[in-house]
């Protein structure tokens, strides 16, 4: 062959004509389908997953990765169907200026179901959020596994579960439930450390309404079995439920604001204008003497903490205890407390379980702890001993007892029998115990003792009625006056409700370079 019969060179493609080309295509991933995928969702009340990250992230931050990643996947005409992103938006961006990962479920595509291409990106975005130390974020509106790829798809959510295990504890993990969640595709927000829902767009359930009637012969509808008030009452899965995304969203951002990007860092600071020593003489009138006597302990958080503006976590599941994010002094600080306007206070099966997990999260990610302190004990009956709430108190006990962050705790009113042990006393190791001179710290209430320790006198007074008093004002002066528990070093300092805002400021200052180490050891073994 000579050279004038070798094929002609191909000329190279001008730069500037391949970089209208990428622009093009990107242009078409980015559109998405057609127009009219996009009205259908629209139609459900629903955002784009663009339209989501936009509203989470920061104006113009967003960087997206794999934007023109495809399956590779034949069969049941998936070969001749080959959009861009195959039905997930990746990237990172910023909230209010830090660097937070993301993937979002596109809907239009496949309905957002989960294919291997799908799941590889997700992989990617969530091992690049660990290795950069910065918090994830999935909006999830996804029909599950894409069953047209078979087993691929369902290894493909065990690489994610895999992966959330993993970065358990050391990114915070955020989980937006924006539309369906069904079967296993549940267990990777089930995994993260917050569960945000929209209500009448966002399900979650294992088998859904259908297969409960097949197998149960039960009639319920998709919200009634896993809508977002379901969740955020009953099951406890989800910790705050909206009515619609852009509120939902807004929040998350809130959220994101006062915690960590990693456990190596703390929460960033916020500037404070509120006097670290401002008296809070309001305490008095808000707080009865009387024991009995309901309150709503959210108003002395809200008289406490910088502004009164705290972020509580999971608000209508277990309302007898409540879990709150605010700011002491510019700080993050997280605060777990009885609620006497729920049950009296008391501790219960689902009330336990709630604390654990916050006092755990905070622990995780360096986040101090104050407890309030005023229960009158663990709640009676058939049905909790039955239920196991000794092993779910047990798990309260466990989480305070390996918390290595400030731990403070503030005795307001009754603390009793061995749910005073468990919130934070100081014998299970909280830094600094301290008391209103309201408080009553004892085995149990007065009258509930005297009838045991004295019962044979009553029983032979002339005036049973008139002994029970006198006894229950004898073991009152005896044991439960305000300084029994400080005169025994069970108690650091009785302090004054007015100073209550100035002391937690200033002990948590003192406690902010404290460290702490646990015993060598692969992990515990905590109730479960």
């Amino acid at each position: 062959m000579t050279i004038a019969d070798a094929p002609p060179v191909p000329v190279p493609v001008p730069l500037l004509d391949r970089t209208a080309e990428l622009a093009d295509i990107k242009a078409l991933a980015v559109a998405g389908p057609d127009e009219r995928a996009t009205e259908r969702q629209h139609a459900k009340g629903k955002l784009t997953a663009r339209e989501r990250i936009d509203l989470l992230l920061d104006p113009d931050s967003f960087h997206e990765i794999e934007t023109l990643r495809r399956h590779r996947a034949s069969g049941f005409g998936l070969e001749d169907k080959r959009p861009y992103t195959d039905g997930v938006v990746t990237g990172w961006g910023t909230v209010e200026g830090r660097t937070v990962f993301v993937y979002a479920h596109d809907f239009r595509i496949f309905g957002g179901a989960l294919g291997e291409a799908h799941a590889e990106k997700i992989h990617k975005v969530m091992d690049l959020a660990e290795a950069a130390g910065a918090p994830l974020v999935s909006l999830n509106d996804g029909a599950g596994a894409r069953i047209q790829e078979g087993v691929s798809a369902l290894a493909g959510y065990g690489g994610i579960f895999q992966r959330n295990t993993r970065a358990s504890g050391v990114i915070p993990q955020i989980s937006v439930m924006l539309g369906p969640c069904a079967g296993g595709a549940a267990y990777s927000p089930a995994l993260t450390d917050f569960v945000f829902m929209v209500r009448g767009t966002s399900q979650m359930f294992i088998t859904g309404p259908d297969v409960v009637r097949a197998v149960t012969g039960e009639e319920i509808t998709q919200n009634g079995l896993g809508g977002a008030d379901v969740h955020a009452a009953t099951s406890g899965v989800a910790a705050f439920a909206y009515d619609d995304e852009a509120s939902c969203l807004e929040d998350v951002r809130h959220l994101l604001s006062l915690l960590p990007s990693n456990n190596r860092e703390t929460a960033p600071r916020a500037d404070c204008d509120d006097p670290a020593d401002r008296a809070t003489d309001a305490l008095v009138d808000i707080v009865p003497v009387n024991p009995q006597q309901s309150y709503d302990i959210r108003k002395v958080v809200e008289e406490v903490v910088d502004h009164g503006e705290h972020f509580e976590v999971q608000p209508a599941w277990a309302p007898n205890v409540v879990c709150t994010l605010a700011r002491m002094d510019g700080h993050v600080t997280g605060f777990v407390a009885n609620q006497p306007a729920a049950l009296a206070g008391v501790l219960d099966i689902h009330a336990s379980e709630k604390a654990a997990r916050f006092v755990q999260f905070c622990d995780a990610f360096s986040i101090p702890l104050v407890t309030l302190v005023d229960v009158p004990g663990f709640l009676p009956g058939v049905d909790q001993e039955h239920g196991g709430i000794i092993r779910h108190g047990a798990k309260l006990l466990y989480a305070y007892c390996n918390a290595t962050v400030p731990r403070i705790s503030l005795v307001l009113r009754k603390a009793y029998g061995g749910a005073y042990i468990v919130m934070d006393s100081r014998s299970i190791g909280t830094d600094l115990a301290l008391a209103w001179p309201t408080n009553e710290i004892a085995v149990m209430g007065a009258e509930g003792a005297a009838n045991v320790i004295f019962r044979r006198d009553i029983a032979a007074a002339d005036d049973p009625d008139a002994m029970r008093a006198q006894k229950i004002k004898e073991y009152t002066t005896e044991l439960m006056h305000p300084y029994y528990a400080a005169e025994r070093g069970l108690v650091d300092d009785v302090i004054s409700p007015s100073e209550t805002r100035s002391v937690l400021v200033d002990a948590l200052a003192m406690l902010r370079a404290k460290y702490a180490d646990l015993p060598s050891r692969k992990h515990g073994n905590p109730p479960v």
